[in-house]
């Protein structure tokens, strides 16, 4: 009861945590003289070279940076920063971060869970204090104050206003109105033809006389609404499948509440992936099954089918995984956020509430890009007094659904903590779930921007698996990689198939030797769904199966609407 009423103010993190990695890393940075001498080393070097800028600077000299952004950082990027003095200030941020970058990696005998977290909270504290977040140092908002007579001020105090108060009326974010499921997102035409307490199935209409003999069912993430997979029309996967003649099935997860707070991680590979295959085999009976699991979908539909292999299930066809890891050794940035202290701390929160909340689970993943989902935002949206322009996919992000107590305190300590999937201890009545015994061929998606299932991370289904592995390293992060239609700019990727009786070579390697091919991978992976499809085609199943009578409701049906 102490630490679920502490959660609120600390915005869900451990205190103990914390102080853990920072009592760790500071006693050893104590006893450690030789890295402090490195550290006034690298200081008197660091002032140097920015001393050198400024005198070359005063001389009117054309002087080059002393130091480059980091990729990715786009704080510094308008062309008044690279003149005095807006240059002087983002070049001493700029080295001023790299210095405590050093300050915090590479303290010998400090945990490398607790260097990551200490780098992570400087990392955070340092861009509070940006000149970019600065009015008085941004020279693009001075700019925009002199063109405006100060209106942008007048616009972005009416911005947070605004945003004020739909953060505490539980409102959604401005312009999201115009993305409602089932109207402008969600509108491929399908039925809703099963329904229990935690799923609702969705079978979709054809589109093409005659369709692939095997299904696809499609497994979003839980933590997530389904329609990502089926946002606008040009966007949706959903569609792109059924104009490629394919049957599809797809999972719309309840958004649980309190009084689901004892639901297991059992209860969504039972109630969810089990129940949805055994709707498709009274639908279109004695057909295998091609399916499809994205992020934490992706994960469970790993483990639901090696239970299936152990005990000679043989109904699907293929597996693909997009975004979802098996192997949670390397887990990327989200792992900041997981450890015991930090398990006990949310089990403390959601024992109190019977859920974690859509907000703590939104901040979490803010965090871990503060740079553009934060602070950007706030100096376009309240300095610049700019309105970025709703999208779907924003509008679909804002969407957040709740994670059921038992079931997310499962998970976080089975998969991410003890890795018992990939270790082979991970149990299905009874039995171990061992991925090593599907022989289904897989195809698997990583994408080179993903935060919350680095490729890397994902890559490792190629050591756990023993069938063929197609794998596509595709362009963008983690939910605009899998959004990535035929037609999209800029986009592109990698592909390769390991066979079972292959080496396995590192992820570097992988990449190394294959060049990006251009375009979106929803072609590839169809072509490849259609390799492993029967030549033969068939009319396309009545919704429900041959006989169905009941009444049915329309797509994309009533559990995506609960808020």
């Amino acid at each position: 009861m102490s630490e679920a009423t502490l959660a609120p103010f600390t915005r869900g993190v451990s205190p103990a945590a914390l102080m853990l990695a920072s009592f760790d890393w500071l006693l050893h940075l104590a006893v450690a003289p030789g890295k402090r001498m490195e550290l006034v080393d690298k200081a008197a070097r660091k002032n140097a070279r920015f001393l050198s800028h400024v005198a070359a600077t005063a001389l009117g000299q054309d002087a080059p940076p002393c130091i480059e952004p980091l990729p990715g950082d786009h704080r510094f990027r308008a062309q008044a920063w690279g003149s005095p003095p807006w240059s002087l200030w983002s070049q001493g941020f700029l080295l001023t971060q790299q210095w405590w970058h050093n300050v915090t990696r590479e303290v010998p005998g400090v945990s490398p869970h607790h260097e990551e977290v200490v780098s992570f909270v400087a990392r955070q504290l340092l861009d509070i204090v940006s000149p970019s977040n600065n009015p008085a140092l941004n020279p693009e908002v001075l700019e925009r104050t002199r063109d405006s007579g100060g209106a942008n001020f007048l616009t972005g105090f009416s911005n947070w206003l605004e945003d004020a108060s739909r953060l505490a009326t539980g409102r959604p974010p401005v312009g999201s109105d115009a993305f409602v499921p089932g109207r402008e997102v969600a509108v491929t035409p399908g039925k809703v033809v099963f329904r229990n307490h935690l799923i609702e199935l969705l079978q979709y209409a054809p589109t093409t006389e005659t369709v692939r003999a095997e299904p696809v069912l499609i497994v979003p993430a839980w933590i997530m609404k389904y329609y990502i997979l089926d946002l606008s029309p040009h966007n949706s996967l959903i569609r792109y499948l059924v104009e490629h003649g394919h049957t599809v099935f797809c999972v719309s997860w309840r958004n649980p509440g309190a009084e689901d707070r004892d639901l297991t991680l059992d209860d969504y590979r039972r109630l969810g992936v089990m129940a949805a295959l055994d709707a498709i085999d009274a639908i279109v009976p004695d057909r295998k099954v091609h399916a499809a699991g994205y992020c934490l979908g992706g994960t469970l539909l790993a483990a639901t089918a090696a239970a299936m292999a152990t005990r000679g299930d043989d109904r699907l066809a293929s597996l693909t995984l997009l975004a979802a890891q098996t192997d949670f050794t390397e887990p990327g940035e989200l792992a900041l956020f997981i450890d015991h202290s930090e398990l006990h701390f949310l089990d403390s929160m959601m024992w109190n509430r019977g859920y974690l909340s859509t907000d703590q689970m939104a901040g979490a993943f803010q965090l871990l890009r503060s740079n553009d989902l934060v602070w950007s935002r706030l100096v376009r949206e309240y300095l610049m007094g700019e309105r970025a322009a709703m999208t779907d996919l924003m509008a679909w992000n804002a969407d957040a659904t709740r994670m059921p107590y038992k079931m997310h305190s499962e998970y976080l300590r089975r998969l991410y903590i003890d890795n018992e999937l990939a270790s082979g201890r991970f149990m299905v009545e009874g039995r171990p779930a061992v991925i090593q015994n599907i022989r289904a061929p897989m195809f698997v998606v990583g994408t080179e921007a993903d935060h919350v299932a680095p490729w890397r991370s994902v890559f490792k289904i190629h050591y756990l698996a023993d069938t063929d592995v197609t794998f596509a390293l595709a362009s963008g992060g983690h939910n605009a990689g899998i959004v990535s239609e035929p037609g999209h700019r800029n986009r592109h990727y990698r592909l390769a198939t390991k066979h079972a009786n292959e080496m396995c070579v590192s992820p570097e390697e992988w990449a190394a030797a294959l060049e990006p091919t251009a375009g979106s991978w929803w072609t590839a992976w169809e072509r490849w769904l259609t390799r492993h499809s029967s030549e033969t085609r068939v009319k396309p199943p009545g919704f429900g199966g041959a006989g169905a009578r009941r009444r049915m409701d329309d797509a994309p049906g009533t559990y995506v609407l609960q808020r």
